[in-house]
């Protein structure tokens, strides 16, 4: 009986939480998230390293032969990489979408799939990815869902992501394939866990004590106020809207985790084919240029790869990347090759999903400033 009066609070709850949305909402989307300065800043700096990125491998690995390889290419393979490319685009919307249909069923998919190639694009042309989940939430933030519960739904993904990657970069390397005499590649995966590290700490912290962090904000305002007299009252109001917006998240992610919770599970899953995808597209990638190679040993390559450059200080992983698939392929891909390997690598697993997101968020701050005249 106490377990159907707990549901029915928190139907009650969610209830409320919908009808509170485009309220809340229209108060949110006044905020800019997204400044035209940081897309043109971002993007010009991650186009120059990675076409300097690109350049040093094409001059590096130069026999010659590089532009012959483009004649031997199978179009049938690269037609098939559109396809997974499509299915990465639609699995990385869904697996926001499932929470998003049960905090606002209002909202379409196609939101979510727009909504998760802003992600994409911001996420290229930011350094560590810090852009991504800023732009995912102005998105859904623009259709109608306040700013605490797309936060909720961003945070929740990225946990997701979190537990999958670091385990999936240890299974490749306990596969033994992989030979890293390189130092470069050694610090960049020790860069990779200490950062996974770090990020998967202050999540489940977010998770589990939220309000310890909203204290602990309160605390730091009266301290600062202690030293800026002058900004007493303006830090005592930030503090509290933070506490308030931290408690809200706190209702929005028992509301998710609590009365499904089956639904993280099913985030983790679809994390998993998501990226499964992803690594089994390089696999395709090589087909189309002739070389046929282990699958496993493929997906183990670009596990460690995905792991290394995923908080990388660079734009997209801009220079990174480019190093590290023309280190850790270099025993399955030739020499005359990898350039062009490496720019289609690339091009399918980054350059054209930014370009789709890049349309959505220009097209929404292009309608935001025609609304706002």
């Amino acid at each position: 009986m106490m377990a159907s009066n707990t549901q029915t609070d928190n139907r009650k709850i969610l209830s409320q939480d919908q009808k509170n949305n485009a309220q809340a909402s229209l108060t949110e989307n006044k905020i800019p998230i997204i400044k035209s300065q940081q897309i043109v800043r971002g993007a010009i700096v991650f186009s120059l390293i990675t076409i300097a990125g690109i350049a040093a491998v094409f001059f590096y690995n130069n026999t010659g032969k590089t532009f012959e390889v483009l004649t031997f290419i199978k179009p049938g393979y690269l037609a098939i990489c559109l396809c997974m490319l499509f299915i990465d685009l639609l699995l990385g919307g869904w697996r926001n979408h499932i929470f998003v249909r049960k905090i606002a069923p209002g909202i379409s998919a196609w939101t979510s799939f727009k909504a998760n190639t802003a992600n994409m694009f911001m996420g290229a042309i930011t350094p560590g990815h810090s852009g991504a989940g800023p732009a995912q939430i102005y998105i859904y933030m623009r259709n109608g869902l306040n700013f605490i519960s797309a936060f909720a739904i961003a945070l929740i993904s990225m946990a997701s992501t979190l537990i999958f990657m670091p385990l999936a970069a240890l299974t490749a390397l306990m596969l033994g394939n992989q030979h890293l005499e390189s130092g470069i590649v050694f610090s960049l995966l020790k860069y990779g866990f200490s950062f996974f590290s770090i990020f998967l700490f202050v999540f489940l912290l977010a998770f589990k004590k939220p309000l310890l962090v909203g204290n602990g904000i309160k605390k730091m305002a009266i301290f600062v106020s202690w030293i800026l007299p002058k900004r007493k009252l303006k830090l005592q109001a930030w503090s509290q809207k933070a506490y308030d917006n931290i408690s809200r998240y706190q209702q929005t992610c028992r509301l998710l985790l609590s009365e499904h919770p089956g639904l993280f599970l099913l985030s983790v899953l679809i994390t998993i084919a998501l990226y499964l995808n992803k690594y089994c597209m390089q696999w395709m990638i090589l087909k189309g240029l002739g070389i046929h190679a282990d699958l496993l040993q493929v997906m183990a390559v670009q596990v460690l790869i995905q792991f290394m450059i995923y908080f990388a200080p660079s734009p997209g992983g801009s220079g990174f990347a480019e190093i590290s698939i023309a280190v850790l392929f270099q025993r399955i891909v030739p020499v005359s090759i990898m350039p062009v390997f490496t720019l289609l690598q690339r091009a399918f697993l980054l350059f054209f999903p930014a370009i789709i997101g890049a349309f959505v968020v220009i097209g929404r701050l292009r309608k935001d400033v025609n609304d706002a005249t």
